[in-house]
């Protein structure tokens, strides 16, 4: 197991450090190309908004071709779009180069998972999920410091031919060492009419779609604190780039830390409790948070203190939610993994338009925002895990 989860961990790294490398340069790169915060933003909200819907091609072509040819083809779609974006001459192009990127990057988000669903199941599948994490999660602790170092010595440019030679990197890794978990005769022939029988199924199976959400607007909290963090950490507080990045990574602890005990605290009291209690956390942490921000008393220890009980309790949320998403889904895993991870990324996007709305360089509309997303986690889980319900955990 400790095997798979390096290799599949090692490829998931590649999406993440895409989305966190580059953070440290937002004000730069909006300087350099004349741009506007909201601009600047639309390139992270591109490449969400492909990294979800590519995940709609990569899921079945996983289920026909196995899981390898996904990944490959990924991989260079996201090489190219990495060297375009090294290139970029405005915000639009930078934009553009960006969702080409997300393209290449949903296959390894969609087809990790299909793999773990090809192995293991229940707790074991929660277990090699939070492994993944756990090699997922040194990306916000490690890739806004590697960018802010490439970007003192070579400029913001120079942090897109790492990610380029990242994915080189990764390819290799794809090709050569990655194993194929779905063999010949678990192959599903694709084609529309089968496709929109298991979309139907999982669109109108209302666990699948609760649990998808749950997980998905936890995501989306976060994708808004990316959006918007370096403005207002750099802006509004002063920070660095370094320091900025420094801020960044320990939400990212509380997030990692948390994530190595959701296996262990699902064997031991079910996983929709865990789901339950963690979604609760969250909401409460980001709830205060916002209502001390509009209060005026939003300081950067306060809001770092508080984002990291909330991510600690994200931690426990996002691979359980997965789990308990494809559990029942197993003959369909790539098109469930993919249909969920188009729903979620499409929230995100969703969230950072909103938000966007109402930026204004300062940390209230960004916590207010994270506390919405954190607000839909938990009525979407008192209605898809009502209590009666752990007991079937």
């Amino acid at each position: 197991m400790l095997r798979l989860a390096i290799i599949l961990g090692l490829l998931g790294l590649v999406g993440p450090f895409a989305i966190d490398m580059y953070l440290p340069a937002l004000p730069r790169i909006a300087g350099d190309l004349n741009a506007t915060e909201a601009q600047i933003q639309a390139t992270l909200t591109a490449y969400f908004v492909t990294f979800g819907l590519g995940q709609l091609f990569y899921g079945p072509m996983a289920d026909q071709t196995g899981r390898k040819a996904p990944i490959v083809l990924g991989l260079a779609v996201f090489l190219a779009g990495s060297v375009g974006a090294m290139a970029a001459g405005d915000a639009t192009s930078l934009m553009l180069w960006r969702a080409f990127q997300g393209l290449g990057g949903a296959a390894l988000m969609v087809v990790t998972r299909a793999v773990i669903r090809d192995r293991y199941t229940g707790s074991e599948a929660t277990k090699l999920m939070a492994m993944l994490m756990l090699v997922i999660s040194v990306s916000p602790m490690l890739a806004p410091l590697a960018g802010s170092a490439v970007i003192a010595v070579s400029g913001w440019r120079m942090v897109f031919g790492v990610l380029a030679a990242l994915a080189a990197v990764n390819l290799v890794l794809a090709l050569f060492v990655m194993p194929e978990t779905l063999p010949k005769e678990r192959r599903v022939p694709v084609n529309l009419a089968s496709m929109r029988r298991g979309a139907k199924v999982l669109l109108t199976d209302p666990a699948f779609m609760g649990l998808t959400f749950i997980g998905g607007f936890g995501m989306a909290s976060f994708f808004v604190f990316i959006a918007s963090a370096s403005f207002v950490y750099t802006g509004q507080f002063g920070l660095s780039p370094t320091g900025f990045s420094l801020a960044f990574a320990i939400n990212a602890v509380g997030f990692f830390g948390a994530s190595q005990v959701a296996a262990m605290l699902g064997a031991r009291f079910g996983i929709r409790r865990v789901v339950r209690l963690a979604v609760t956390g969250f909401f409460l942490f980001t709830g205060t948070l916002a209502l001390v921000a509009l209060a005026g008393f939003a300081s950067l220890p306060v809001i770092t203190a508080l984002l990291f009980c909330g991510n600690a309790c994200l931690g426990l949320v996002i691979p359980t939610t997965m789990v308990l998403a494809l559990d029942d889904h197993g003959d369909i895993a790539g098109l469930a993994s993919s249909l969920g991870g188009t729903l979620q990324m499409l929230a995100g996007g969703v969230m950072i338009v909103v938000s966007g709305l109402f930026f204004d360089g300062t940390a209230t509309p960004m916590l207010v925002a994270i506390a919405l997303c954190a607000a839909i986690s938990f009525t979407l889980t008192l209605i898809s895990l009502p209590r009666r319900a752990e007991a079937a955990a």
